[in-house]
């Protein structure tokens, strides 16, 4: 491999990598409450590596660099400039909310984690060897444990801090044996050679099939808990509502972009032959995240709770999608269908996460010093003290709950469509399951709009924040309804972007 190659795959990265310690060094002599210098220097690197990501991408091209273990690819590309632009956002709206916890007050170590995270998100996304997919992962997870625990003299960060640390490593080390057994059966790391080895049967193989398929197990149960999805989702919840509302977003954003894009490298990119048996095991995760986590919502009074569960269930129709291109015949991909359905589950993900940024971007604003703004009763009568906050948070909740025209309903739609489109039974009857289920859903996200819109305020406590913060929450509710109301540029991104994943 050319060695200047090498360099062009990872430049976006090796940028943050130097920039997040730059604004660590220049964090040290930093005075302000709100460490005003180490916020913009932040906001100046996420720009910057988002339009990095976004420009590579734009051009079409493939590399491979690293003696192949590092890929840069549209798909890659598009998701990390997707998850630059949400930790950009999750910054914006959270820096006042921090500052006002005094999470800021010994130092900017929420911005550095914040950007090590993201450099985490952007190894798993560019990983095409097991090694460097876990090596991102762990970034990220050991960076979102510190976050979770900033606040070191809340009780509640710490609790939930600690429960994520617990259950977090044990799914590590789910996801470690299952790609260790998965090596041990076909002798190597890379994907593309993983995928040769199972795809030539048993001739290939270096050890038994049964070792391969308990790997497949272990792997998808590893993947299941960075999703958040039944019934590896206990720590969804706890993390969610113990965690400061600044970091649940952290946790709850970004993150899931780069979940989406290791579940395409792993379970397409490498283990695709075995698509029959994941495909079964993705239906049965789907079918109870769908199901759980819409019931477990409704009976929820606290916004973070509810929005937890309402994720599962989102997590679980995004997961409705990977199955769709999957066949019982062949290498396990249904040729036709596949670009539409991989592309049609990005579509959902990517939307979801901009949905989810205007949701707690309105949660982070209305809290303040000594209050959060955390239960549903909170948003009572917002309207009549901020119609432009009700507005983003109306416009999120119809979008969650796919209400034409919003993005949310589009995204939904080109699930549903992918699963039809290969007209076998179990799908449809998936499909239909889906919609019902969504109907469910819909009641807990109307809830919400009827308590803004109908019920008294239950304060009068003026809503002040500033102006980055005001301007990119309407930025962000515009775009949920305008990608709602012309879909099809983001929609033709995400299926190209996939289409030459899969060339």
């Amino acid at each position: 491999m050319n060695e200047p190659i090498n360099w062009v795959v990872a430049y976006p990265e090796i940028f943050l990598l130097v920039m997040t310690c730059v604004i660590s060094l220049v964090d040290v002599s930093v005075k302000s409450r709100l460490r005003d210098t180490t916020y913009l220097l932040t906001l100046l690197t996420l720009g910057v590596v988002a339009y990095l990501q976004g420009a590579s991408a734009a051009t079409g091209e493939t590399l491979v660099g690293f003696s192949g273990m590092v890929v840069a690819d549209p798909m890659g590309q598009w998701l990390k400039c997707f998850a630059a632009l949400a930790m950009f956002a999750t910054l914006v709206y959270g820096r006042r909310y921090a500052g006002d916890r005094d999470m800021l007050a010994r130092g900017g170590e929420m911005f550095a984690l914040a950007l090590y995270a993201l450099l985490g998100m952007f190894v798993m996304i560019s990983g095409s060897n097991f090694l460097v997919i876990y090596l991102g992962l762990e970034l990220l997870t050991l960076s979102s444990y510190a976050l979770v625990a900033l606040r070191r003299d809340n009780e509640q960060a710490i609790e939930a801090a600690m429960k994520y640390f617990v259950l977090g490593a044990l799914a590590s080390g789910f996801l470690l044996y299952g790609l260790s057994l998965v090596y041990g059966a076909t002798a190597s790391l890379d994907l593309a050679e993983v995928m040769q080895a199972i795809a030539g049967g048993e001739e290939t193989l270096r050890g038994s099939p049964q070792v391969l398929t308990l790997g497949l197990v272990f792997v998808v149960a590893g993947l299941a808990f960075k999703l958040g999805v039944v019934p590896f989702h206990m720590w969804v919840p706890d993390v969610y509502h113990g965690a400061p509302t600044a970091v649940t977003l952290m946790i709850g954003g970004a993150p899931k972009l780069a979940a989406f894009a290791i579940l395409i490298r792993l379970l397409v990119e490498g283990l695709a032959p075995l698509a029959v048996d994941w495909q079964q095991m993705l239906a049965v995760l789907a079918v109870a995240s769908l199901l759980i986590g819409n019931l477990a919502a409704i009976a929820q009074s606290n916004l973070k709770r509810m929005l937890a569960f309402s994720t599962i269930a989102q997590m679980g129709f995004m997961l409705l999608g990977l199955l769709a291109g999957v066949v019982a015949t062949g290498n396990g991909l249904d040729s036709n269908n596949a670009a539409n359905a991989y592309g049609s589950s990005m579509f959902y993900v990517v939307t979801y996460v901009l949905t989810t940024l205007g949701t707690f971007g309105v949660i982070l604003l209305l809290s303040r010093s000594g209050f959060e703004s955390d239960q549903v009763s909170d948003l009572a009568g917002l309207n009549q003290r901020s119609p432009l906050y009700a507005a983003v948070m109306a416009v999120c909740m119809f979008s969650l709950a796919g209400v034409p025209p919003l993005v949310g309903f589009y995204a939904k739609l080109s699930v549903l469509q992918a699963l039809l489109a290969s007209s076998q039974p179990v799908y449809i009857g998936l499909a239909v399951f889906a919609v019902l289920m969504s109907l469910i859903g819909a009641f807990y996200y109307l809830r919400l709009v009827k308590v803004m819109y109908f019920d008294a305020p239950s304060q009068s406590t003026p809503i002040s924040a500033g102006l980055d913060a005001r301007s990119v929450l309407s930025l962000n509710g515009a775009l949920v309804l305008l990608l709602g109301i012309v879909p099809g540029g983001l929609m033709a991104v995400c299926a190209q972007a996939i289409a030459s994943l899969l060339a």
